[in-house]
C-alpha cells in the first residue's frame, strides 16, 4: 500500500489531550495564583488585626491606670499587660508615656506621635523603624482632670512574632494550593482518557475500513457517541454517501461503456474482416459504425459531466439568446444534411437567466440534435424562448417527428432507453437522460409536452 502522504502541519499539531490538559489547567492555575494572592492579603490582615488586638489590650490595661493624684499624675503598670505580648518568638516591647512633651516613664526615643494625630482614648495603631527593626506602635491620649496638657500612652513591639505567623500560614495556603493542583493533575489525565474513549471508538471504527478489499462506504458504527461527536460522524457518514454516489456513477459509467460499446466495435471487427476480403460495402459500414461510435463516446462523456458528483457547479448570469444561436449554428450542417430546417423564436434583446453555460449548450444540443434526428424530411425544428406565467424563462424545443406516447414519456429520461426504429435512426438512448441530469444540476426542470404533430421539449428556469 503506497504511504499515506502527511497532512499540512500535521508534525506541528498539539495532541488534543494535552490541548484539554492544558486548557483545564491554564484557568485552575489562574485561579489558585489569584487565590494564594488573595489568600496571601488576607493572612496578612488577619495576622494584623489578630496581634492588634492583643496589643492594644496591653495599652489599654496600661493607660487604665494612669490616675491624677494630688495634682501629679500616677502610673502603676501591671505586669499582665506586659505578659499577654509575650509569644515564642521573644519580641522586644517597648512603652513610653509622657505629659505634653514631659517623659514620665518608659523608653525616650520611641517616636512619638504628632501633637494633633491622636483622638482622646481612641487607640491608634501604626508602623515605625527603631533601633533598626520594624516595629508595631499602638498608642492613645488620655485627658485628666486638673491636667491642662494631654497625656500619651504608647506600646510597641518587634514584628518577629507577626513574620513568624504569616510564614506559617502562607506556606500552609501554597502547599494546599500546590496539592490541589497535583491531584489534579492525576485525576485528569485518566478522566481525559475516559472521556475521549468515544472518539477512540470513532477512529477505531474509521481505521477498520482500510484494508485492501473494496472500500466500505456504509455509515459507521461506533457505538453511542457524545452529542459533540455525533456531527463529526454525521458529516464522515455524509462524506460516505457522497463518495458511495461518486464511486456507483464511475462503475456505472464503466458498465455502461463496456456494455454500449461491445456492440460497434463487434460491428467494426466484422466489416475490417470483410473489407480485407474486398467488400467495398464493408467500408461504407466501418465508417458507419465509427460515426456510431463516437457518438456513443460523446453522449457517455456528457451524461458523466452532466452526473457528475461533488460540488455544485458554478451558477452565473447566461443568455441564453446567445446560447441558442451559437447552437444552432453549430447543427446548421446535420439540419440541411437531414432535409430539415431549424429556426429560432426569441426576444431581439439578451435573455439572461442564471445557470451554467457548458451545462446550457450541452442541453440544448442533445435537444436540437434529437428534433433533428426524429423528424421527418421537410420537417421544422423550433428553438423558441419565451416568459411563462410568474416571470420564469421558458427555453423551449419543437420538431414535427413522430412524438412520444404519453406512458413512455417518464421511461425515456432513463439510460440507453429507445422506443424503437419508427421514432428515429441509429441513437445511444443517452439524450434525453444527460438533458434532465444537466438541467437538475442547474436547478431548471424539463418537460415533455406534444405538439401534435411532434414533440415539445420545454425547460423552465
Amino acid at each position: 500500500m503506497p504511504p499515506v502522504r502527511r497532512a499540512m502541519g500535521e508534525g506541528r499539531a498539539i495532541a488534543l489531550r494535552t490541548r484539554l490538559l492544558v486548557a483545564m489547567l491554564g484557568p485552575l492555575l489562574g485561579v489558585a495564583v489569584l487565590l494564594g494572592i488573595a489568600g496571601a492579603a488576607l493572612i496578612a490582615d488577619v495576622v494584623r488585626r489578630t496581634n492588634d488586638r492583643v496589643l492594644g489590650g496591653a495599652l489599654g490595661a496600661i493607660a487604665e491606670t494612669v490616675q491624677v493624684e494630688r495634682g501629679e499624675v500616677t502610673l502603676d503598670l501591671p505586669p499582665a499587660a506586659f505578659g499577654m505580648l509575650e509569644n515564642s518568638e521573644r519580641d522586644n516591647v517597648y512603652y513610653r508615656i509622657a505629659v505634653g512633651g514631659d517623659l514620665l516613664t518608659g523608653y525616650a526615643d520611641l517616636p512619638a506621635p504628632a501633637p494633633d494625630a491622636l483622638v482622646v482614648d481612641q487607640p491608634h495603631f501604626r508602623f515605625a523603624d527603631y533601633r533598626g527593626q520594624r516595629i508595631r506602635i499602638a498608642e492613645v491620649r488620655r485627658a485628666l482632670p486638673a491636667i491642662d496638657r494631654p497625656v500619651v500612652v504608647q506600646v510597641a513591639e518587634t514584628l518577629d512574632n507577626r513574620s513568624a505567623l504569616t510564614r506559617r500560614l502562607l506556606i500552609a495556603l501554597f502547599g494546599g494550593e500546590v496539592a490541589l493542583v497535583g491531584i489534579a493533575i492525576l485525576v485528569l489525565r485518566p478522566a481525559l482518557g475516559w472521556s475521549l474513549r468515544p472518539l477512540a471508538r470513532l477512529r477505531g471504527a474509521v481505521a477498520a475500513r482500510d484494508g485492501p478489499a473494496a472500500p466500505d462506504l456504509s455509515p459507521i458504527d461506533a457505538g453511542p457517541l457524545p452529542l459533540e461527536l455525533r456531527p463529526l460522524a454525521a458529516a464522515f457518514d455524509r462524506l460516505l454517501a457522497r463518495l458511495d454516489v461518486a464511486t456507483a456513477a464511475t462503475r456505472r459509467f464503466t458498465a455502461d461503456a463496456s456494455h454500449q460499446m461491445r456492440t460497434p466495435l463487434s460491428v467494426l471487427k466484422v466489416q475490417i474482416e470483410l473489407a480485407r476480403r474486398g467488400s467495398r460495402e464493408a467500408l461504407d459500414e466501418i465508417a458507419t459504425a465509427v460515426a456510431r461510435l463516437e457518438r456513443l463516446l460523446i453522449q457517455l462523456l456528457a451524461l458523466a459531466r452532466a452526473e457528475e458528483a461533488g460540488v455544485a457547479p458554478p451558477l452565473e448570469r447566461v443568455d441564453l439568446r446567445e446560447v441558442a444561436v451559437r447552437v444552432i449554428s453549430r447543427r446548421i450542417g446535420e439540419a440541411i444534411e437531414a432535409g430539415v430546417e431549424l429556426q429560432l423564436d426569441a426576444p431581439d434583446t439578451a435573455v439572461p437567466v442564471t445557470g451554467h453555460r457548458t451545462l446550457l449548450v450541452e442541453i440544448l444540443g442533445n435537444l436540437v440534435d434529437n428534433g433533428i434526428r426524429y423528424n421527418r424530411a421537410g420537417g421544422t425544428v423550433t428553438v423558441a424562448i419565451d416568459t411563462a406565467d410568474g416571470g420564469a424563462t421558458m427555453l423551449s424545443v419543437r420538431d414535427d417527428g413522430p412524438g412520444i406516447a404519453a406512458a413512455d414519456r417518464e421511461r425515456v429520461f432513463e439510460r440507453f432507453v429507445r422506443l424503437g426504429d419508427t421514432h428515429g435512426p441509429d441513437g445511444s438512448g443517452l439524450g434525453l437522460a444527460v438533458v434532465r441530469s444537466a438541467a437538475a444540476r442547474i436547478g431548471a426542470t424539463v418537460a415533455l409536452e406534444d405538439a401534435a404533430p411532434g414533440l415539445i421539449v420545454r425547460l423552465r428556469f
